[in-house]
């Protein structure tokens, strides 16, 4: 191998601050809160605490559907949580998730405030709530719940595996990258495969298994993550799964979900914050800045 660098592991590690590539600044071996911080309130009873990563993606998207379909309950404020500023480790936040990662829910529409972190878990309680985008027959909701374990269990070998040394690690190393690289060309067959039997992930139907799945999987094969990674991992090789990508972000809720606690790419797609479903047509930041 072409990185063997001579590292022999110490008996014990300790933390040298700095490690990490290029999110070093905010990697630490440790929980809890930094610093004193409260969390803001909006009006409605959802308050999301979040950025628009791929899992900050899956709660959005999961919300504007719902929205969509009627379910006014479901109206919400989205915070901006910048992950890059250590926002994560205010007090506030980490009484919502004490693992300090996005996204974060608080539900006040009871007598007693919800919290409920891990997307995969929100994504369970919205749809549980709303009866909407889960099946309740046993076995299509058994489907549907496995699959979106799957990609609980699956995504960090992409996003913390693959992108990390691919895209985000201090120096290329052959055999991190090769290592992940075939795993998560594993995964891309295992979704393909099945969406060459299915019009959607878990079924006939549309479930959270779909919102959960694409934001990584479909982002990955539309181009959008990792810089080159999608000419790197051949992903025009899986057309069912790219199919199935398409027709997900041909959907306006979808659409909109993207661009919620957005802070790069396009001025158009991103609203920092949203409030009330009027924030799509008056406050992304082109319009902000043309005002």
């Amino acid at each position: 191998m072409s990185d063997d660098t001579g590292y022999v592991p110490p008996k014990v590690w300790t933390w040298e601050k700095g490690n990490g590539g290029r999110f070093a600044n905010i990697n630490r071996p440790t929980a809890g809160a930094t610093h004193e911080k409260e969390l803001p309130v909006g009006k409605h009873p959802l308050q999301l605490y979040s950025l628009a990563t791929p899992n900050g993606q899956k709660v959005t998207i999961l919300l504007e559907e719902l929205l969509a379909l009627g379910h006014k309950g479901a109206e919400y404020d989205a915070w901006l949580i910048k992950i890059g500023d250590g926002d994560q480790f205010g007090s506030g936040f980490v009484g919502v998730n004490p693992n300090s990662k996005i996204p974060a829910l608080l539900d006040r529409s009871g007598p007693t405030p919800v919290r409920v972190f891990e997307s995969g878990a929100i994504l369970t309680y919205l749809a549980e709530k709303f009866g909407a985008f889960l099946p309740t027959d046993p076995a299509a909701r058994a489907e549907c719940l496995s699959w979106l374990f799957w990609q609980m269990g699956s995504g960090p070998y992409l996003g913390g595996g693959f992108g990390h040394f691919y895209a985000y690690a201090p120096f290329p190393m052959e055999y991190p990258i090769n290592r992940f690289a075939m795993e998560t060309k594993r995964q891309l067959d295992v979704l393909d495969r099945r969406l060459a039997e299915s019009e959607f992930i878990a079924g006939p139907d549309y479930t959270i298994a779909d919102m959960a799945i694409w934001p990584w999987y479909g982002g990955l094969v539309k181009g959008w993550l990792y810089g080159e990674s999608a000419t790197f991992l051949s992903v025009d090789d899986y057309k069912h799964l790219g199919r199935w990508a398409e027709a997900i972000f041909q959907r306006p809720a979808v659409q909109r979900g993207r661009k919620v606690n957005r802070v790069t790419g396009e001025p158009a797609d991103q609203l920092h914050e949203r409030h009330d479903a009027s924030d799509f047509d008056t406050k992304t930041q082109d319009k902000i800045a043309s005002s």
